[in-house]
């Protein structure tokens, strides 16, 4: 089922109903794209070609040296409105996202309330209509005010417009209670986004638990705390029938399970984030709060495990798990300062890194994980540049360098754990039903 919500295009070019995206490498993994071409659209739509008068009429990006792709799909990210605008909007968010060449963003539903009824969902509906260049899709909560105690009204999260339903960053610890919202999930059709920590085992935890935690005289939280409800999810997802999918898989371990499971046909699916699969935990020796994360970053193994998990399908996509806090929430005691960092403005370049100069995986491969495999895990039209389709795409230069500092970046926090370093990859233009809300025609 395709899933759209229409938004306005505020603040977003509208000079023309054509686009022509001339001369870059074209990749496009649905369709075993990849060479030099020309794409156009036409009324927002991806299209074969352009009549001479609407190429005389057209917006036109000179994208010589350049990659044009499908638009970016984010599964997990953390918007905060309502209740936490300080740190960001639907509106900031959204523009942050189009720095980053993401078109469509799945955020959670860890709002103020909570967005476990029709009423918080019709909110921020609203907010995209009004706010938000790109496509925005909520979720809904599992349970009520994501306490993990009684189930939120599924159906009518459904009907109110979510495309999943997630406790994000929490997931329900009562067993009884994640087999039902499985169930009923199933019956809508919707998959579940579970985070999985066991609470009784990360209780107190600020970093992962091992050599690095005992050293820096932390205390950790242990990778069985995120086996034990990976093992969970696939074992209910076999009894149910219903998809999950796991965010923020961390544990090497956990892939293992992963990988065991859709050997026997399980119905689940997962992502990793880029800090996870560049960072470790000997990030946190400097106690810098900018590192501290859900879950935690862990060991090398785990790192090398993530990146394998995601070069042999394990794993199937890259979700940012976007975070934001500003600054005085993480200016404190490493103990004290909250979890999460912001990942929407540098994910492409971080994956560029650490997959693609690293030689594990080649750029078609990359977009594969940002747009096409997102894109079908929650069953929606994108993450394509076949004919029809909405006009979603994203060009960047695989090789401009840039500086990531506050004052540049879209989110309202700047709580990157790459802030003041030159990061190489950049995103040039965002293109969102044919109208371009990241960069400049030429």
């Amino acid at each position: 089922m395709q899933h759209r919500l229409r938004f306005s295009k505020k603040g977003v070019s509208s000079v023309s109903d054509s686009l022509w995206i001339r001369g870059g490498r074209v990749i496009d993994p649905a369709n075993e794209i990849d060479q030099e071409a020309d794409v156009f659209t036409k009324d927002g739509i991806i299209v074969e070609n352009l009549s001479e008068d609407d190429r005389s009429h057209a917006q036109v990006i000179e994208a010589d040296g350049k990659i044009v792709c499908p638009g970016f799909v984010d599964l997990h990210a953390h918007f905060r409105e309502p209740g936490q605008s300080h740190k960001e909007t639907i509106g900031t968010g959204a523009r942050a996202a189009a720095a980053g060449g993401f078109t469509t963003v799945v955020i959670m539903p860890d709002v103020s309330p909570p967005a476990d009824n029709a009423g918080v969902i019709q909110y921020i509906l609203d907010a995209v209509e009004k706010d938000a260049q790109i496509n925005v899709l909520p979720t809904g909560c599992m349970t009520q005010e994501r306490l993990g105690e009684k189930l939120a009204p599924i159906g009518s999260l459904k009907q109110a417009g979510v495309v999943a339903i997630s406790d994000s960053p929490n997931s329900p610890q009562n067993n009884e209670i994640m087999r039902r919202t499985l169930e009923y999930a199933g019956m809508f059709d919707l998959p579940i986004l579970d985070q999985c920590s066991d609470h009784s085992l990360t209780e107190g935890g600020s970093m992962h638990e091992g050599p690095t935690s005992l050293r820096l005289g932390l205390h950790g939280s242990p990778r069985v705390a995120e086996d034990l409800l990976v093992s969970r999810a696939t074992l209910l997802s076999s009894l149910t029938g219903s998809h999950v999918h796991l965010q923020s898989i961390s544990s090497g371990s956990a892939v293992d399970i992963i990988r065991k499971a859709k050997g026997r046909g399980v119905k689940v699916s997962a992502e990793v984030t880029p800090h996870h699969l560049t960072l470790i935990d000997e990030a946190m020796a400097t106690y810098d709060p900018r590192y501290k994360t859900n879950p935690p970053l862990r060991e090398e193994s785990d790192r090398q495990a993530l990146i394998e998990g995601l070069l042999d399908g394990t794993i199937d996509c890259v979700a940012t798990d976007h975070e934001p806090h500003v600054d005085y929430e993480k200016d404190i005691e490493f103990d004290q300062a909250p979890f999460g960092v912001i990942g929407l403005e540098t994910a492409l370049p971080i994956c560029i890194e650490t997959l693609v100069r690293q030689d594990a995986a080649e750029l078609t491969d990359l977009i594969r994980f940002l747009s096409t495999n997102p894109a079908g895990i929650i069953g929606i039209d994108k993450g394509t540049l076949s004919l029809g389709v909405a006009g979603d795409v994203t060009i960047f230069d695989p090789d401009e360098t840039w500086q990531v500092e506050s004052d540049s970046l879209e989110s309202l926090s700047s709580n990157s754990p790459w802030l003041g370093e030159e990061l190489t990859g950049r995103v040039t233009h965002t293109i969102v039903d044919g109208r371009i809300v990241h960069g400049s025609p030429n």
